[in-house]
């Protein structure tokens, strides 16, 4: 990268949505060819518990006042800051992705101070070689390669057909949930990238949350006992939150079967397609049982990390 041209940092203003927006936008178009993430996304990071617009995100504009990038840090875990920026793409080599990274780097180490194990991410698209060399650069290693997955959802949508001897079920929040939270934290032990216990946390924050919509959580049962699970959320089109089948379970399509009923309700909606983030690396057969039921990737991301250095 060069050196930036003239440029300042300020805190983003609820007014300036829409141009951050229009850039990650741009990105997306530039890196994947179509939108994944957009606007619902940033609205959704802008209202997550705890972040801050004025101490936790950043613009960069250049002398004229523009708007030409933005980048955020938040606590995503105790022990874990989790980061991104964007630059328009017609803005590149400028300068301005590495004065945005400044900032995040300050606001993660100020957020960790203290921590003994604290961890410091940051996404970035995975074909961003520039963006690459900066994080290695600044004591950051690959964690993980992720794709995200879509299926364009079927109108009218295809009937649900159930395995043999597989009941898939809308979720009773009144009775299912121990259940559920049981299946889905050994189901997804496996997963990289997953905590055991967290989805009895998630679980408790997402219920109470204005977006919850219990029709969009999927239980199967095996002769009555609860064997797999799904949930997902959803705006204007769906976003599989998370899938998991019981190993004794798993080779009886029950995933298939749980994501058909899923993608089948998003459809009976309007929505025009369902969505799912999934570690590359995962050592499940997550993806398969994602491309089984019909989904492709769209795009590809990588996660960077850096363990807090002990001086």
């Amino acid at each position: 990268m060069t050196a930036a041209s003239r440029y300042a940092l300020r805190a983003p203003r609820e007014s300036d949505f829409e141009r951050v927006a229009e850039i990650l936008v741009a990105d997306e178009l530039d890196d994947a060819g179509q939108v994944i993430l957009g606007a619902d996304f940033l609205r959704s990071e802008w209202g997550e518990v705890g972040f801050d617009l004025a101490t936790d995100a950043w613009v960069v504009l250049d002398d004229k006042g523009s708007i030409l990038g933005y980048g955020q840090a938040r606590r995503a875990e105790p022990e874990v800051v989790e980061s991104w920026g964007v630059v328009d793409p017609a803005c590149r080599g400028r300068g301005f992705g590495a004065a945005l990274f400044d900032r995040i780097e300050a606001r993660a180490t100020g957020m960790l101070a203290g921590s003994s194990q604290g961890r410091f991410r940051h996404s970035i698209n995975a074909a961003d070689d520039a963006a690459a060399d900066m994080l290695a650069a600044r004591g950051l290693r690959l964690l993980r390669h992720h794709w995200h997955m879509e299926v364009v959802l079927p109108v009218p949508p295809e009937p649900r057909v159930d395995p043999p001897g597989v009941s898939v079920e809308a979720f009773d929040p009144g009775s299912d949930l121990p259940g559920l939270v049981a299946v889905l934290d050994e189901a997804l032990a496996d997963d990289r990238s997953y905590r055991r216990g967290r989805f009895g946390e998630w679980a408790g924050e997402e219920m109470s949350s204005p977006t919850y919509d219990p029709a969009l959580w999927q239980v199967a049962r095996v002769d009555g006992t609860l064997v797999g699970a799904v949930t997902a959320e959803a705006s204007a089109e769906g976003w599989v939150s998370f899938l998991g089948v019981l190993a004794a379970a798993r080779g009886r399509g029950i995933g298939t079967a749980l994501l058909h009923h899923l993608f089948a309700t998003l459809a009976d909606r309007g929505a025009p397609r369902a969505l799912v983030n999934v570690d590359a690396g995962n050592p499940s057969r997550a993806i398969a049982v994602y491309e089984g039921a019909g989904m492709r990737v769209v795009k590809r991301w990588d996660l960077w990390e850096r363990t807090r250095r002990v001086d």
